[in-house]
């Protein structure tokens, strides 16, 4: 469904009877699709909701009886959260919503069957949204719930994979399904494939201990494995030389993996051509592609909602919440241990990385001992660490490429840091996370290169920056402008990584020399015109033709032509716009064929990406994203929406006076970093 295809139409009264109907999210996204949720007796008009086949729907459905109301089936959508409902998953991301039946139960023929028996699904964007909808899913495992380590052992390939589901399960009961079935698959994946090993894998509710499955340890022949510890099914599907499952969703990503399975329900995904079916239904004699499975069952059914923003959703955009959910839990879920961490950044770096336990902070030398002793991982803020944190395997953490509205200077929090286990992107000297993902970025598939370009042209349609400091240009001298970013001079990043010109008055001196015709536009860094870091240069006027103080990251760039920079982000912003940049030291964007390189640049630096391909490692790949109205972890293009939008934090009346007691104490730059 189109998400605005609700959008206008009357809201109908849905009458329910369960629990679940009472959630806000749940309630959201029925009203996005036309249901207002009411409790007591419906009328004729009306319709009563029931969640699937649960305990309650006789409840519903005796009502609806009784009142000539309607039927509507509701349950969650093909992705849901991090951890199953059960376990204190919240509210699903998307809802299926069934006039005819529902999906998991043939004895009707439910609204996803009729739509993939019927609607043409021979758009070739909506085909290409599927296939790339996919490809996503499979890069970052993801599933219905998602709250697993990618890296978790699974056997080695060649076994025959036996999907078992939890005992009870309503997609089983649907089809009069049992232990006896799932016995069944047991003994024909071993009789088909004789030699070949057997790996039984658990419902992740089984694992957890919180359902029974139907088959036990004691059920194996000789040399199967039961797997019910949580693995990624896209890691376990690779290994399989072949599928046997009942009704589960492992059966669908099954189909998605490259396989055909045995089917031995009827589950939604059976019929089509892409299953072994023990039980075929005779109705369904179209034959889909995995593609068009897809898009009936995950783009075009469900309603999505997104989570930030209180709308409906698309898909990607669905997808996209999930990801940033699936990333901050699997990175966070050990816990934290912050070292030397300054008292004002603790707050910010706890909302981030505490989601799942809240974050502990350490004096460096302190730190590595208590992470150990608590299994926790250990961060330490990038120009902070010590040889002992490195030893220890401390991750470095920075400020990401769209950090805020405001300074960290200024004690302005931030909307997007990076973390990086093995150097962090201002250095040179050592390989970074960032350069492995930007020598990475050239395998990059087109709909990854797609949400790039996407992502900058909304970036700089917006005028957005790192730091977002807003400032109008005065009249500039007509002639090519050149525009020459100051930094602050015992910045990290000019000490790992600058070459022969090390300063900003030098930087001047070498834009003027190498362009004296230039119209040279000289702008210092916000944090040295605020006099809170080392940089000024007394004489900048004289050498250059305008000193642009006060003015906007975004504004110099819109009226430059190109950028002179020792490893200044700024330059990175001018490759974003498409200005041409040359380069003195080594930044993290020099060397990969997008800069004039004058500098020393890594000679490891020989891939040559795209401009998407290097943006979605900087932007998408690297940085992880906060967003600061519902303190959820989120993808980038809402720290953009909130940014363009100005919804963004500030600092507090306490945080402005220690921002301007720094500026007094500006001299003592160590205690800030």
């Amino acid at each position: 469904m189109d998400p605005d295809a609700a959008a206008g139409a009357p809201s109908r009264r849905l009458f329910v009877y369960n629990g679940g109907f009472l959630d806000r999210r749940v309630r959201r996204l029925l009203a996005l699709a036309g249901y207002e949720v009411r409790l007591g007796r419906p009328g004729a008009d009306d319709v009563v909701g029931i969640w699937g086949q649960s305990p309650t729907a006789r409840r519903g459905t005796a009502v609806a009886a009784r009142t000539g109301a309607g039927i509507l089936r509701v349950e969650d959508a093909f992705l849901r959260s991090v951890h199953p409902g059960r376990a204190g998953g919240g509210p699903p991301l998307g809802l299926l919503l069934d006039r005819g039946g529902v999906h998991f139960d043939p004895a009707t023929v439910s609204d996803l069957e009729r739509l993939l028996a019927t609607h043409p699904l021979d758009d070739t964007a909506l085909l290409d949204r599927a296939r790339a909808g996919i490809d996503r899913m499979r890069a970052a495992h993801l599933t219905k719930y998602t709250a697993f380590d990618p890296s978790a052992p699974v056997p080695g390939p060649g076994y025959v994979l036996v999907v078992d589901q939890v005992a009870g399960d309503a997609s089983v009961r649907a089809t009069g399904g049992g232990r006896h079935d799932f016995l069944e698959m047991l003994h024909d994946a071993a009789e088909d494939h004789p030699g070949a090993r057997i790996v039984v894998k658990g419902h992740p509710e089984t694992a957890a201990g919180r359902r029974a499955g139907h088959l036990t340890r004691a059920d194996l022949p000789e040399g199967a494995i039961l797997l019910d510890g949580p693995v990624s099914p896209w890691r376990l599907l690779e290994g399989a030389i072949a599928v046997h499952a009942y009704s589960s969703q492992l059966g669908f990503e099954a189909i998605l993996a490259g396989h055909r399975p045995r089917i031995y329900g009827q589950p939604f995904y059976a019929g089509w051509g892409l299953t072994e079916d023990r039980a075929p239904l005779d109705r369904r004699q179209r034959r889909l592609t995995r593609a068009q499975l897809f898009a009936g069952a995950m783009i075009l059914a469900p309603v999505w909602i997104d989570p930030y923003r209180d709308r409906r959703a698309t898909f990607e955009e669905a997808l996209d919440a999930l990801e940033a959910e699936t990333r901050a839990w699997r990175e966070d879920r050990r816990g934290w241990v912050g070292a030397g961490m300054r008292a004002w950044k603790r707050g910010a770096m706890d909302g981030f990385f505490g989601g799942t336990r809240r974050m502990v902070f350490a004096g460096t030398a302190r730190a590595p001992a208590l992470a150990a002793r608590r299994g926790r991982r250990l961060m330490v803020w990038a120009n902070r660490t010590t040889p002992g944190l490195e030893a220890a395997g401390a991750l470095r953490v920075e400020d990401g490429f769209l950090r805020s509205s405001g300074l960290g200077a200024a004690l302005v929090p931030p909307m997007s840091l990076a973390l990086d286990d093995l150097g962090i992107y201002y250095d040179p000297g050592r390989e970074s996370r960032l350069e492995r993902l930007i020598a990475a970025s050239v395998e990059l598939p087109l709909h990854d290169s797609d949400r790039a370009a996407r992502l900058v042209a909304a970036m700089t349609g917006a005028n957005l920056t790192k730091y977002n400091l807003r400032g109008d240009l005065p009249a500039l001298p007509e002639g090519r402008r050149l525009l020459v970013p100051g930094q602050v001079e015992d910045d990290a990043s000019i000490r790992l990584g600058a070459g022969a010109v090390r300063t900003n008055r030098a930087l001047l001196q070498a834009a003027r020399a190498a362009h004296p015709e230039a119209i040279l536009l000289y702008k210092p860094h916000p944090d040295v015109e605020a006099g809170l870091r080392p940089g000024r240069v007394a004489d900048a006027g004289e050498i250059a033709d305008l000193v642009l103080e006060g003015v906007g990251a975004a504004e110099a760039l819109a009226a430059a032509d190109a950028v002179w920079t020792m490893t200044s982000t700024l330059g990175f912003e001018a490759l974003l716009r498409g200005l041409p940049v040359t380069c003195l030291g080594a930044p993290f964007y020099a060397g990969w064929g997008l800069t004039e390189d004058l500098g020393p640049v890594p000679a490891r630096r020989t891939a040559r990406p795209t401009p998407q391909q290097f943006a979605y490692a900087c932007l998408i790949g690297y940085p992880r994203y906060r967003d600061p109205v519902t303190g959820r972890p989120c993808p980038p293009e809402v720290v953009l929406d909130r940014l363009a939008r100005g919804e963004v934090p500030r600092p507090g009346r306490g945080m402005r006076a220690l921002s301007r007691l720094q500026g007094r104490l500006a001299g003592m730059a160590w205690l800030w970093r």
